[in-house]
């Protein structure tokens, strides 16, 4: 069982050894910001170690560091560096929790990993595994667990997937978990409380040119374009609130306009790749649901092949969408497909 340090995880945990499965807890080590003092990471291990002494599990530490800079990190900077918004909280589930720690686990001959996500799987038989929305459809979250395949889907165990927050919080304090009121993170996966603009700025040179507005105005500067992501409003530091409407990282140019409705930064049609299908291929064109962000309420759409790309084309406009963020489907409830935004 993964100990995040959050009441979820903690729960989760708590619910295991009710159903009498032989639980040891596991804490990854992924990032640690030594100049910043928000840097959580040593805070949630505290977290992790209070909880696990008082279910009385054991607790192992997973230094998974070198994994995470070569697998999310690099990536971060270097799809930064292009002007493409990336979305490391879905790799960070495929590539570093469902696949090196997930491994580590199998080799130390654990059955399965158990997580804290509000999500549901429906085992059809050893091989085939669907992957559904959580109950709570407000926490849902199958969007971050798009990339999943079907092994890692066999190997995972979501316990509190039938649960609303709010019962896993009143839940934590009738037993008397430590961490029951501690606060749910909302931060970047496993980098926590340092903003993406410090983040970056690590390794990203700084040069200063315009802002400007869809018709070349000038309204400002910015330290480089890549900063920025589309839909931004905030951290433009010009007088009135506008919206980044388009950025260009080989001129540096970051394109704003005060209307938020302003036409460039909608549309009914996204394009992707890099997709794949979680549990079968479904027949295209696929009447779904789609989501470009987790919080997003999923929309009619309908999954097709155009001029030999695939496309999702929605019933309704669809605002900021950023490419390099992740764009999922769901028939009911089954998440059926994830890819990233062109």
């Amino acid at each position: 069982m993964w100990l995040s340090g959050g009441v979820d995880s903690a729960v989760a945990a708590w619910l295991l050894k009710e159903k009498w499965y032989e639980v040891v807890a596991g804490f990854m080590k992924n990032y640690v910001d030594e100049d910043n003092p928000s840097c959580s990471t040593y805070q949630d291990a505290k977290e992790a170690i209070k909880v696990a002494e008082f279910l009385w599990l054991e607790i192992m530490s997973f230094d998974l560091r070198d994994e995470y800079e070569e697998k999310i990190v690099k990536y971060i900077y270097e799809w930064y560096k292009n002007g493409i918004t990336p979305n490391p909280d879905i790799l960070c589930n495929s590539l570093i929790k469902f696949d090196v720690f997930l491994d580590k686990a199998i080799e130390l001959w654990f059955d399965w990993i158990a997580m804290w996500h509000y999500a549901r799987i429906d085992k059809k038989d050893d091989w085939n595994h669907r992957l559904l929305r959580g109950i709570d459809y407000n926490k849902d979250q199958s969007y971050f667990l798009s990339w999943l395949n079907q092994y890692q889907l066999s190997k995972a165990l979501f316990p509190i997937w039938w649960m609303k927050k709010s019962e896993v919080r009143n839940l934590a304090k009738k037993i008397w978990l430590p961490n029951a009121d501690r606060k749910d993170s909302q931060w970047l996966c496993f980098i926590w409380k340092v903003p993406m603009k410090e983040f970056l700025k690590k390794r990203l040179p700084i040069k200063k040119w315009d802002i400007v507005l869809v018709d070349w105005t000038k309204v400002g500067e910015h330290e480089w374009a890549y900063f920025f992501t589309i839909w931004q409003s905030r951290g433009l530091d010009i007088n009135k609130k506008a919206y980044v409407v388009n950025i260009d990282v080989e001129k540096n140019l970051v394109i704003v306009s005060y209307d938020k409705n302003e036409p460039e930064l909608s549309s009914k049609e996204i394009s992707v790749k890099n997709w794949h299908w979680i549990w079968k291929e479904y027949e295209l064109p696929l009447k779904c649901k789609s989501k470009i962000r987790y919080r997003q309420e999923p929309q009619n759409a309908e999954l097709r092949i155009e001029n030999w790309k695939l496309k999702f084309i929605c019933k309704e406009k669809q605002w900021w969408i950023a490419p390099g963020q992740s764009v999922v489907a769901y028939v009911w409830d089954e998440c059926v497909w994830g890819g990233i935004i062109v």
